[in-house]
């Protein structure tokens, strides 16, 4: 992947999603430039090299790890996106915050996932996978922990309008359910962190039984990312207390609200006529005054 300056919001989680190829030494020097917040034009590498501890080539190597063209490139990005609304959204929790001030801080990095996570949506890739999902023969979502309660959450959202999924979250499972795939089928692997090797394992062996593979992550060229056809990325700026998940759960479930409308938007006849009858069958389990 790519970056872009185009859009300010995006040179923040663009840098984030390619920490994981970082060094431990270059994920330090990486970690202090995004924590610095007096970025300006006339800001020498000199200076950038000295608080770090680092050479100027070593600050020059990371830039061009991190896909930009240099020192400057970089400067230039965070200058932008420091001055965005979307980054003055995030906040760190501290001991001293009041309930209230939790609340305020959790709900505003939730909004800064969200818009952060909408800028770098590929539309091409999004639409790719509304096709494969739609015209899929069977679709096997994969995933553990976390991860697993939005393949859980996406299934059901399926079924409402008649889009039948298979949901697994035993490592066993998915791989049983991945040597049954072929053409025609879908395999959705999600995973944050992108490593978790319970879902990757069944994503490629989807693969290569013949099925499209699909998957949702926070990182690029992550191993995850190399077992799917289609990538989806989330992204998020998580807090010592939180972490990215919190944030980034958020934003893999309105990616994949996005996509449930999109699908439904192919068939919406059939999909208001199954919606209807997915309501009718559960209303008897309501209570009515």
């Amino acid at each position: 992947m790519t970056l872009a300056l185009d859009d300010p919001k995006t040179i923040g989680p663009r840098i984030r999603m390619m920490m994981p190829t970082l060094t431990p030494l270059e994920l330090r020097v990486v970690d202090g430039i995004l924590a610095r917040t007096d970025f300006g034009p006339d800001t020498s590498i000199r200076t950038i090299a000295e608080d770090a501890g680092v050479s100027e080539a070593m600050i020059v190597k990371i830039a061009k790890k991190l896909g930009l063209k240099g020192f400057r490139e970089l400067r230039a990005g965070l200058i932008i996106y420091n001055k965005s609304p979307t980054a003055e959204l995030h906040q760190d929790i501290t001991p001293q915050d009041s309930d209230a001030e939790i609340a305020q801080k959790v709900f505003r990095t939730s909004v800064q996932a969200l818009e952060e996570t909408l800028s770098i949506l590929d539309p091409a890739a999004f639409e790719q996978a509304c096709d494969l999902i739609f015209h899929a023969r069977q679709r096997d979502l994969y995933g553990i922990g976390g991860s697993a309660q939005i393949a859980r959450d996406i299934s059901h959202k399926f079924l409402r309008i008649g889009v039948r999924t298979s949901m697994f979250d035993d490592a066993h499972m998915m791989l049983m359910s991945a040597s049954m795939l072929g053409g025609g089928d879908v395999a959705i692997g999600f995973s944050h962190s992108g490593t978790t090797t319970a879902v990757i394992e069944p994503l490629a062996l989807a693969r290569q039984r013949g099925a499209r593979t699909i998957a949702l992550t926070n990182f690029a060229n992550s191993p995850i990312a190399a077992a799917a056809d289609v990538v989806l990325y989330s992204t998020a700026q998580g807090s010592p207390l939180l972490g990215e998940n919190a944030a980034a759960r958020v934003a893999q479930l309105i990616i994949f609200d996005a996509i449930f409308a999109a699908v439904a938007r192919r068939d919406l006849v059939a999909a208001e006529r199954n919606l209807a009858a997915t309501m009718g069958a559960v209303t008897a389990k309501r209570q009515h005054k």
